[in-house]
């Protein structure tokens, strides 16, 4: 399966003279590290000198108590948490990326997936830019490094080089004396702006990563927002505000976000439990027990068994020191996580009805290791309920979905999924309900179109990354340069 697409989380801090940024850096990572664990990495920046550390790796063994020291204090500081997908696992897509150009540095943070990165690294290297890594985040580095070229500041560059990057991000941009923070104009990615009773600014892409620094949470970026911050304090630009609907990723609420985040306005842990009250409504069913599987299906499990009014119960030991099965690259390296990862509670699961909430049903293979986890350990019944509906598209915009191909639902019924995975019953979220589950923020604000096809912008032609990205590609450069 070729994947194209990632989840990542960014962090940024405009701090005071001398601060202690980095620390500050390395515990939002901390509270971020659930969206990302291939690497990571801290850019400090003291008064215009830049000292940065990146590496494969989670955030406490990277960051070690020598490195922080090292990294030395600042006053603005970016900070990165990576998913690499099997074709960009690699030190040298760390993050952030640092540039120096003839009017000064920068250092980028980003999240998304730029869907015309493939067309702008095309026409940047006719321009002579040459490309040392498979990552978005230095297509956008060239694009605003040339509009900064030709414009006074590094605010208006970003500005204009929103209207060429195309898809979805949250990007954050450190220049020698300011930071930067913009979403994009459908607000596709989560990006929340805090300040510390220091009175230090924080732009991150979750709140939980606000509440680990002690800033208290402002207010969501507005899609299509820019937020400039420097000496002077904090002031917007709102040139791309309210060109395009607002589509957030439905997934982050599903998903992706930790459940004690707020993503605009609407509680994760709130939305999930909705979901499954949502699902016990739509899939009623006779049991003895409601369990969750770790972590993000144990909130969808608690509104399932308050909606049911069956009991709910701890169903798993999770080993905490094991990464995401959903966004390890690789499929093999998935399967062997679920191995080692989750061990059934026998005494809440032996002879007993069990209905088990799953945060989603992607490729089938770690469901059906689970129920036979369920199985082995003495369960009666088990009935699957999924709270997001089926994945019958690709993403386009940073969830690890890139083609229909290992899609279960996009070869099999209902009735078949639940043969196959070893269920007893099995039941999908809808996507109408999908789409109620963060009602505060709007029934149309979401993107859903993984779920139903309908896309918030226009379908990229071309999905690799760059030209040297598979074996046809190389063929056909290399028969273009024997013709000549």
């Amino acid at each position: 399966m070729r994947k194209i697409n990632e989840e990542c989380g960014v962090f940024g801090i405009f701090g005071n003279e001398n601060s202690d940024v980095a620390r500050s850096t390395y515990y939002g990572l901390y509270a971020l590290q659930h969206r990302g664990q291939e690497s990571c990495g801290i850019v400090v920046n003291d008064d215009g000198l830049f000292n940065s550390k990146r590496d494969n790796g989670l955030v406490n063994d990277v960051f070690t108590a020598e490195v922080l020291e090292k990294l030395g204090e600042g006053n603005i500081a970016v900070g990165h948490v990576r998913y690499g997908t099997a074709k960009t696992k690699g030190r040298a897509n760390a993050l952030p990326i640092v540039v120096n150009h003839i009017k000064g540095r920068m250092a980028i943070s980003y999240n998304g997936n730029i869907i015309n990165a493939y067309d702008l690294r095309c026409e940047l290297e006719m321009d002579g830019c040459l490309f040392h890594t498979t990552s978005d985040a230095e297509v956008i580095s060239y694009v605003i490094t040339k509009e900064r070229l030709k414009t006074g500041s590094i605010e208006e560059a970003v500005n204009k080089a929103m209207h060429s990057i195309k898809g979805a991000y949250a990007l954050v941009v450190m220049s020698p004396s300011k930071l930067i923070a913009c979403r994009d104009p459908h607000g596709l990615k989560p990006l929340c702006l805090g300040k510390t009773n220091e009175g230090q600014y924080v732009v991150t892409s979750e709140s939980c990563a606000l509440d680990a620094t002690g800033a208290e949470f402002i207010r969501d970026v507005k899609p299509g927002e820019i937020i400039v911050i420097d000496k002077n304090g904090l002031r917007t630009i709102e040139d791309h505000v309210g060109e395009a609907p607002m589509k957030s990723c439905v997934f982050e609420y599903v998903y992706f976000a930790r459940p004690d985040s707020v993503i605009d306005g609407v509680s994760v842990h709130k939305a999930r439990k909705r979901a499954g009250m949502y699902l016990a409504k739509e899939f009623p069913v006779e049991a003895d027990v409601v369990i969750g599987v770790p972590d993000s299906g144990l909130d969808a499990a608690i509104g399932y068994a308050e909606e049911s009014g069956i009991p709910y119960g701890i169903g798993f030991l999770k080993n905490k020191y094991i990464g995401r099965t959903f966004i390890a690259p690789g499929q093999s390296v998935r399967e062997d996580k679920v191995r080692i990862k989750l061990n059934p509670i026998v005494d809440t699961v032996k002879d007993k009805r069990v209905v088990i909430i799953d945060d989603s049903i992607v490729r089938g293979t770690t469901c059906a290791r689970i129920i036979r986890l369920l199985r082995n350990a003495g369960a009666k019944e088990i009935h699957l309920r999924s709270s997001a509906p089926k994945f019958l598209n690709p993403c386009y915009y940073g969830t690890d979905i890139d083609s229909r191909e290992n899609l279960i639902a996009c070869k099999h019924t209902t009735e078949e999924i639940c043969e196959i995975v070893g269920a007893d019953t099995l039941g999908f979220l809808s996507v109408e309900n999908v789409k109620k589950i963060a009602i505060e923020a709007g029934e149309d604000a979401f993107c859903t179109a993984c779920f139903d096809n309908i896309y918030p912008t226009e379908i990229p032609k071309e999905t690799k990354k760059y030209r040297y990205e598979d074996k046809i590609s190389v063929a056909k450069m290399k028969e273009n340069e024997e013709k000549k």
